[in-house]
């Protein structure tokens, strides 16, 4: 009898640790979503509550308690204090060294100082001794890729962590989590990582076909590049391995709200569902509505989220950012500027998308006055953005602002930079650069951006045209005959149909013949232009007039000449004939 009541014990604390690890193993895959952080929370926290001096119960419920997207300093201060009881009751285990690691990377404290106590884990749980001598442990450096993969990409230490969980892959190579912590790390350290990124999150689908946090994964690198062709499939699998992962159904309704808004509400009824109950979720019902073209409606949604997260829009400033876009669509420019301007005080800057600083700048538009401070948020947006396509719509943007505020040299520096950017030159980009330049008394970038057009577009009149006008204006003193040339090239241009273009080359011709006349004093060069204006239009009565006038001149001018030249042959000859020997 009491060999069979053992057993019965044996058999029932052995369902109990059974239900407990599948219990564990539900939370923590919970938290693979962004928005099942509270249901992770509470399977966790029952788990740590019944076991408090467990290393994995401890680490896994300050897991929970940092999880999500936006990690607060209320949640990052609650991990600690887990972890930190630990430590004082005597839990001194190397796991609970990197979840403290793990909070000073969050809180932007020292990385080697976080590093050492990384290191300090793995040699703690590195075996000296035995089969699995030097080998440091899979869940300790696992834990580590996870600590660096967290947070923005100024948070913690990507490559180190890829390092690490290089190690782990080794020495577990049938852990798939271990490449989905590898993929985001290389997400993190962005540039042409994303390739290696995709590599990781697939290795991590062969070794489990029903890990969706790495077909999540797949799916949102290739969103990013708007790769339709390549996101959709991997959502689709996310969705066939787990219909209830919130995240998937939110990432399809962000693509759809401006495309398809039935079936953006499609996903976003099911994101709704399986996501954990949340004001941020209200908000994507306030989302919708505004694409569905529905802003009253929206508003009053919005109002609605504020009041129960108590009139306050600190803790979601999302809500600022969609009061701006409704009131901009109710033409309330001032309500639309005061949002906007609030979103950019609360939420980081490294959350910000190009797309709010393009909101901006169409707010900001409304108001002439405040055209610099629009280009601040264009500038922004630049920077953010890595579509090459999108920054030459910004700068164009910016000059469109410049040009509406009448500050044409503003206008020319955006407009270059756009060009420079995109590097080919259109027939209308030299166009409107020309005129640009020539608003904003920038001569010399006309006659240069002119030279071009002309080079690029020879049989087109108005680059001789922006070229001979911004020469006549440099034409002065300073320059004095610089027009010149300008005007001979336009003239060659024009004589090929002199009978078409005769005004015009009178009027160049004319220019030519007063410079040659009255400030170069060429007279011969002057008869000869005016010669060829009467072959244009002969008998001109004006013209005969300016031709005696030149003769005269040039008459005038021999005569002074000739007395000159006389005058000082006589003081030459007296000098001579005073010389003594």
């Amino acid at each position: 009898m009491m060999k069979k009541t053992i057993t019965l014990l044996v058999a029932a604390f052995l369902v109990v640790n059974g239900l407990v690890a599948q219990s564990m193993a539900d939370g923590i895959n919970d938290l693979n979503s962004s928005f099942k952080v509270q249901s992770a929370i509470d399977i966790l926290k029952k788990i740590y509550d019944s076991k408090p001096k467990d290393p994995q119960a401890i680490y896994w419920y300050g897991q929970a308690l940092i999880g999500g997207n936006e990690v607060s300093k209320t949640q990052m201060e609650a991990a600690k204090a887990v972890y930190q009881k630990a430590l004082t009751d005597g839990v001194n285990e190397p796991l609970i060294w990197v979840g403290v690691a793990h909070i000073d990377l969050l809180e932007g404290g020292d990385i080697n100082a976080a590093k050492q106590k990384f290191e300090q884990a793995i040699t703690a749980t590195t075996p000296t001794k035995g089969k699995h001598k030097g080998e440091p442990s899979v869940e300790i450096l696992e834990a580590i890729g996870r600590a660096n993969a967290d947070g923005g990409s100024k948070i913690g230490d990507p490559q180190y962590g890829i390092e690490k969980l290089k190690q782990a892959a080794a020495l577990d190579p049938k852990n798939s989590m271990v490449y989905v912590y590898m993929g985001i790390c290389y997400l993190k350290l962005g540039g042409e990582n994303g390739g290696e990124a995709v590599k990781a999150f697939e290795q991590a689908t062969n070794i489990d076909p029903k890990n969706v946090l790495a077909y999540y994964r797949i799916g949102m690198v290739y969103l990013s590049q708007n790769n339709e062709d390549a996101f959709m499939p991997a959502f689709g699998k996310a969705i066939d391995v787990d219909p209830t992962f919130p995240d998937t159904y939110l990432a399809l309704f962000e693509y759809y709200k401006n495309r398809n808004v039935d079936m953006a509400k499609t996903n976003l009824d099911k994101f709704i569902k399986y996501a954990d109950k949340d004001p941020q979720n209200d908000f994507y019902l306030a989302d919708y509505l505004y694409q569905a073209g529905k802003y009253q409606e929206s508003l009053a949604k919005e109002k609605e989220i504020q009041q129960s997260i108590g009139g306050s829009t600190d803790q979601l400033p999302g809500l600022n950012l969609l009061y701006a876009y409704n009131y901009y669509k109710l033409g309330d420019s001032i309500q639309a500027k005061q949002n906007i301007e609030k979103y950019f005080k609360l939420e980081p800057t490294d959350k910000i998308k190009p797309a709010d600083y393009e909101l901006a700048v169409k707010i900001y538009s409304k108001f002439p006055e405040s055209a610099n401070d629009a280009v601040k948020y264009i500038d922004a947006a630049i920077q953010t953005d890595t579509s090459k396509v999108n920054k030459i719509n910004y700068m164009t943007q910016a000059a469109d602002l410049m040009a509406k505020a009448k500050n044409y040299k503003a206008e020319l520096d955006w407009l270059l930079k756009a060009q420079a950017l995109k590097g080919t030159w259109s027939e209308y980009d030299y166009y409107n650069i020309s005129n640009v330049a020539y608003q904003a008394a920038d001569y010399p970038k006309v006659m240069e951006v002119a030279a071009n057009y002309i080079k690029a577009f020879p049989d087109k009149p108005q680059g001789y045209y922006f070229n001979v006008m911004a020469a006549k204006a440099l034409d002065t003193t300073t320059n004095p005959g610089i027009a010149i040339p300008a005007l001979q090239q336009q003239i060659d241009y024009l004589m090929k149909d002199s009978v078409k273009n005769q005004r015009f080359i009178v009027i160049d011709y004319y220019y030519m013949m007063g410079y040659y006349n009255d400030r170069a004093k060429d007279y011969a060069k002057a008869l000869d232009i005016c010669d060829k204006i009467l072959a244009l239009i002969p008998n001109d009565p004006e013209m005969l007039k300016i031709r005696s006038v030149i003769e005269k001149n040039m008459k005038d001018n021999l005569k002074f000449q000739k007395s000159a030249s006389d005058s000082t042959g006589t003081k030459a000859a007296a000098g001579a004939g005073g010389t003594k020997n």
